[in-house]
């Protein structure tokens, strides 16, 4: 008998016997057929289960927030719930259903995309763009009802012309520049601005704003020289016949600090998240944190002494310690500028995040020696961390957090990203 040659990459497999070769579609057709996943039950996973980093957001501080903001107003004034930037990373479609259930009266943000949204979902109250959008997207505001702030004679004519062509009204919002100098006609000058404008039968002025620029300071020159131009330019505007509309200038730190500069409606940003605009506010408001950052630990491990940790190896474990690892990194917020130089809690107790954060990733170090009261800590994958937030007796914020890199809390919060899901309670 003659013997076969063999395969010189399997030594086993046999030339020219294609009854011993497989066949791969039939092999995964017949996989398919033995696990059979259904839609409804994919779609049915949390997506906090899909990644183990999430945010919590307090919808009930929310509305604690808007509460305790009206407890502030005079009688009669309106209060704007400002959503803008994805409600400062909170969401901004929950927080202003949250905010006009708790008594908001409209609602701003800072371009059409953010406006749409709202609308999409089915929020009928006022919304004010709170600023010029460009002429090519007049259409979408007539028709969704979005009011634009207006401070170009060349906006507000095309405007007005189009809502003409509809049969509709063009309301907006005149923004004034009393010293910002970022957006709005100049105070000394809006009476020639009206004049550009004010024949057009379709514009309806219904609010009149400016913005201050130094309301959070300790120095008040500036602040007070804004509100003298923003007084006189709407003494200007009535003497000359013009009707304002609502008249609003207060943003958070001038709500809580300023009473005579709320005018007709105050319009409440970082405040309603929970964080104070300025170290003066905080002994005047009672705002409760909205949003909570936290972890499941997905690694833990035990570094020998004086190996490296992370990029750069920038940190060495001292020995006695366990390395945990969190699926959260600089895209997700965490700034990369936090490394080494922020706590997270596990536990009840503070832990150091060690190690340069990578773009989805970061660690941290538990010390795993006992020494006086303290409990030692015995950290397990699946384990909750939190980076901002309260657990027991340790606490970290959002304001700390800024304080820490160089920045405000307005950007830490608006920094956690979309690809962190929102978890609402």
């Amino acid at each position: 008998m003659q013997e076969e040659s063999l395969n010189g990459f399997t030594g086993f497999a046999r030339k020219n016997q294609p009854q011993f070769q497989y066949s791969r579609d039939q092999e995964a057709a017949q996989v398919a057929a033995e696990i059979a996943f259904e839609d409804a039950s994919l779609a049915a996973i949390p997506a906090w289960d899909r990644r183990w980093a999430w945010l919590e957001i307090n919808l009930e501080a929310i509305a604690h927030n808007v509460v305790e903001a009206k407890r502030f107003l005079r009688p009669g004034v309106k209060l704007m719930a400002v959503v803008k930037a994805d409600g400062y990373g909170h969401g901004a479609v929950a927080c202003a259903q949250k905010a006009l259930g708790a008594g908001a009266d409209q609602l701003g943000v800072a371009t059409v995309d953010e406006a749409l949204a709202l609308r999409e979902a089915g929020i009928t109250a006022p919304i004010l763009i709170l600023s010029e959008p460009p002429i090519t997207a007049v259409p979408l505001l007539l028709a969704k009802h979005i009011t634009p702030s207006v401070y170009t004679a060349e906006f507000a004519l095309a405007y007005a012309e189009e809502a003409d062509r509809h049969n509709m009204k063009a309301p907006f919002h005149l923004a004034l520049n009393t010293g910002m100098n970022r957006i709005g006609v100049r105070a000394e000058d809006v009476i020639a601005f009206e004049q550009q404008v004010n024949f057009h039968r379709a514009l309806v002025q219904e609010g009149t704003f400016t913005h201050f620029a130094t309301a959070d300071s300790t120095d008040t020159i500036d602040f007070n020289s804004q509100v003298r131009r923003f007084i006189n330019a709407i003494s200007a505007l009535r003497t000359a016949g013009v009707d304002p509309g609502v008249v609003h200038a207060a943003n958070s730190a001038a709500l809580f600090r300023y009473p005579d500069v709320q005018f007709d409606m105050a319009r409440l940003g970082i405040a309603m998240y929970g964080c104070h605009p300025c170290e003066q506010t905080r002994g005047l408001a009672d705002l409760w944190p909205a949003m909570e950052v936290k972890a499941r630990i997905t690694d833990v491990k035990t570094v020998p002494m004086s190996e490296g940790v992370s990029y750069g190896l920038r940190y060495r474990s001292p020995g006695s310690v366990k390395i945990c690892t969190v699926p959260l990194g600089y895209a997700d917020g965490l700034s990369r500028a936090l490394s080494g130089k922020w706590d997270f809690i596990l536990g009840g107790q503070l832990v150091r995040q060690v190690g340069t954060i990578c773009m989805d990733q970061c660690m941290f170090e538990v010390d795993m020696r006992s020494f006086g009261s303290r409990v030692r800590l015995d950290p397990q994958v699946g384990d909750v961390v939190t980076i901002v937030g309260r657990e027991g007796e340790a606490m970290t914020t959002l304001t700390e957090m800024a304080r820490t890199i160089g920045t405000i809390d307005y950007e830490v919060a608006c920094n956690f990203s979309r690809r962190m899901p929102r978890v609402y309670k």
